[in-house]
C-alpha cells in the first residue's frame, strides 16, 4: 500500500486518535459513571465542599456537582423532599429534623468533616475590646437584652451603640451559637441583622466602627485585613480562635465539628457514592486550604469506615447541639 494513499492515510489517523486516547490519565475519562450530585446547607461549610467539587469535577469531568448555601436548616428542607443528595451542616441535625426524614422515607450517613471556630470579631478602629467575658457575650445576646452601648457591657468603655451582625435562623451557626452563649438553641435578641451569607456579615462589621459579628472561622481568616478577632473568657482566661486552639478545644465553648449528611436514597446512585468517597479522601489537605481545622488521621480513618459500613443515623442523639462530649468520644460510643 502504498504511504501516499487515502486508505493509508486513513488507517495513520485512526491509529494516531487510538494512541491519543490512550495516552491520557484513566482518571481523566471515567467511563460508564455519569449524573449530577446535589449538595446545598451551611454557608460555614459551603467553602470546603466548593473546593472539593471544583477537584472532583477535574478527576470525574462527567458528575456535575451542584453547590448551594441556604444554612444548615434551610438545607435540610430540601434534603427532606430529596431535592438535594447531601446536606452540609455547621451543627447536628435535630430530632425535628430527624423526624421529617424518616417521615419521608429517607436515612441519613452522618459524617463529621472538620473543625470549626465561631469567630467573634470587631471592626479594626474599635481600639477598647480587649476580649469578652462568656457572661458579657451572654449579656449582649440573651433574649431581651438591654444592653445597647458598649458602656452597657463594661464602664470603662465608650458611650457608643453596638451594631450587631449575625448568622440568620436557617444558620447551624445561629443554632450552636445561641446554645452555647444563651443556654438555649435559638434563644436570642432580634435587633440584630442576620444573613445566611457569611460574606455580608463580614461586609457589614468591616463597614461599622461600633460593628460586633458572628460567623464561621474560615470567613475570619479570609478577611484579618478588615477584621479583628476577640478572644473569649469562658472561665481559663481570654483565648482567641487559631488553627491550635480550635484544635485541642481550648477556644470553647465556640469550637465544634461541621458535618456532611448523605441521603440513603441518593447513595443508590454510584455518582453520589464516588463524590462522597473522593471528599472523605481529599477532605483533611482541602479543609486546610480553605481555613478549617482538619481531625487527626486516625478519626478520618473512623469516619471513612463509618461511609463504607453504611452506618446511619446521628452520633448526637440526645447530646444537643454544642455537646460537652468531644468528637472522639462520641465515635468511641458507637
Amino acid at each position: 500500500m502504498s504511504a501516499h494513499s487515502p486508505l493509508f492515510a486513513s488507517l495513520l489517523s485512526a491509529l494516531l486518535l487510538l494512541a491519543l486516547l490512550g495516552c491520557g490519565p484513566a482518571d481523566q475519562t471515567r467511563p460508564g459513571i455519569a449524573g449530577n450530585v446535589r449538595v446545598d446547607g451551611s454557608s460555614t461549610v459551603f467553602p470546603i465542599s466548593e473546593a472539593v467539587a471544583e477537584e472532583f469535577g477535574a478527576a470525574w469531568p462527567n458528575i456535575r456537582v451542584a453547590v448551594g448555601k441556604s444554612g444548615t436548616g434551610g438545607g435540610f428542607k430540601k434534603f427532606v423532599l430529596g431535592e438535594t443528595d447531601i446536606n452540609d451542616a455547621s451543627r447536628p441535625i435535630t430530632e425535628n429534623e430527624m423526624r421529617d426524614v424518616a417521615a419521608h422515607g429517607i436515612h441519613f450517613i452522618e459524617l463529621p468533616i472538620a473543625y470549626d471556630g465561631i469567630s467573634i470579631v470587631v471592626n479594626p478602629r474599635n481600639d477598647w475590646v480587649d476580649h469578652l467575658t462568656l457572661d458579657e457575650l451572654r449579656a449582649i445576646w440573651q433574649p431581651g437584652s438591654t444592653v445597647a452601648t458598649w458602656r452597657d457591657v463594661r464602664p470603662s468603655w465608650p458611650e457608643r451603640p453596638i451594631r450587631l451582625y449575625g448568622a440568620g435562623h436557617d444558620s447551624g451557626t445561629f443554632d450552636y451559637f445561641t446554645e452555647a452563649v444563651t443556654g438555649t438553641a435559638r434563644a436570642s435578641r432580634a435587633d440584630f441583622t442576620a444573613s445566611e451569607d457569611d460574606n455580608t456579615l463580614v461586609m457589614g462589621v468591616a463597614g461599622e466602627t461600633d460593628a460586633l459579628g458572628f460567623f464561621g472561622f474560615a470567613y475570619y481568616i479570609e478577611n484579618t485585613d478588615k477584621l479583628r478577632a476577640v478572644p473569649i473568657d469562658a472561665g481559663k482566661g481570654p483565648v482567641a480562635p487559631s488553627v491550635e486552639t480550635i484544635r485541642n478545644a481550648t477556644y470553647a465553648p465556640l469550637s465544634r465539628p461541621v458535618f456532611l449528611y448523605v441521603s440513603s436514597v441518593a447513595l443508590e446512585r454510584p455518582e453520589v457514592v464516588r463524590f462522597v468517597e473522593f471528599y472523605l479522601d481529599n477532605v483533611p489537605e482541602l479543609a486546610a486550604e480553605v481555613g478549617y481545622v482538619p481531625f487527626p488521621a486516625p478519626i478520618y480513618r473512623i469516619i471513612r469506615d463509618r461511609f463504607d459500613a453504611r452506618t446511619m443515623g446521628t452520633l448526637y442523639t440526645g447530646a444537643g447541639h454544642s455537646s460537652h462530649l468531644t468528637l472522639e468520644e462520641l465515635l468511641a460510643r458507637q
